[in-house]
């Protein structure tokens, strides 16, 4: 089965799965609630392990918060009354990420565990998080003889649509690879799983398009609040370089000693409006008295 190879190609456990069984079947009902997220899998191996397998297409806020919540609910879900909690079985959440998460790293494959800091044990058999970001990973298909299985299963996830079948089923001759691209291509002839893949695509699009349309309003927004703002510095500027002209030529009138630019540069703008209605005034009562 294709998805007992993928599982054994990223989380190289120390002994292979050799069985899953599917928990959950996908239904195009589930699809047309949520087309971001195109793949939501719940299998469990021979050994009684839970994994849950998505594909995001988009990085949603609070996406790994959702992450772990699933997973701590599906372990705990487990426990029925009287359940000892000897019984409860590992799980694992496997998320495969068309966009970035972490944004500091070029690393592609997260895997989160429970863990202490400082020795590094790790509560084993309890709950793992696996992220896989695909907008990370750069192979090309040149380098598919030589690359791993993960990368291989990586390659094929972002890349397979975009073959022809024939070419696609020689670049991947493995048994498992033979049957997830036999299956891709029957949806692609199939007319129900054929409007559903179109609609797939047309969600996929769509967003990118939505994200594309918001950074260019951002950066619109960006350059106008940019010149408005230049604008009204450019013109509080002004007018403190015209109060402190004032200012110093009305004390050189009356006498005065005058405050070097220095200083009054440091002033806002309401200070120097104020010396200057000050100075004003004695300058008016100076000639009044004259």
């Amino acid at each position: 089965m294709a998805l007992i190879s993928l599982l054994n190609a990223i989380l190289s456990p120390s002994v292979q799965i050799v069985d899953v069984v599917i928990l959950n079947p996908f239904n195009l009902q589930d699809f047309e609630q949520d087309k971001l997220s195109i793949l939501d899998v719940k299998a469990t191996d021979q050994n009684g392990v839970i994994y849950d397998i998505e594909i995001q297409l988009a990085v949603r806020p609070g996406l790994v918060q959702r992450l772990g919540f699933y997973g701590c609910e599906e372990y705990a879900g487990q426990l029925r009354s009287g359940t000892p909690y000897t019984e409860l079985k590992p799980v694992v959440v496997i998320a495969l990420l068309k966009e970035t998460l972490w944004t500091d790293t070029e690393q592609l494959h997260h895997r989160f565990a429970l863990t202490d800091r400082e020795s590094g044990r790790e509560l084993t058999d309890t709950l793992s998080i696996h992220t896989l970001e695909l907008g990370k990973y750069n192979l090309t298909e040149a380098e598919l003889g030589t690359a791993t299985p993960l990368q291989r299963w990586l390659y094929w996830l972002i890349h397979a649509e975009n073959y022809e079948p024939e070419r696609l089923l020689e670049l991947f001759p493995e048994a498992a690879f033979q049957l997830a691209s036999t299956q891709l291509i029957s949806i692609s002839e199939k007319t129900e799983d054929k409007e559903m893949y179109d609609a797939r695509e047309k969600a996929i699009r769509d967003h990118e398009w939505a994200i594309h349309v918001a950074r260019d309003e951002g950066k619109i927004e960006g350059k106008i609040e940019g010149k408005i703002e230049g604008k009204i510095e450019g013109k509080i500027e002004g007018k403190i370089e015209g109060k402190i002209e004032t200012i110093r030529l009305l004390q050189k009138l009356l006498g005065v000693p005058q405050a070097s630019e220095a200083d009054l540069i440091e002033k806002s703008l309401e200070e120097l409006q104020a010396i200057t209605t000050e100075l004003q005034k004695k300058f008016q009562n100076r000639n009044h008295n004259q």
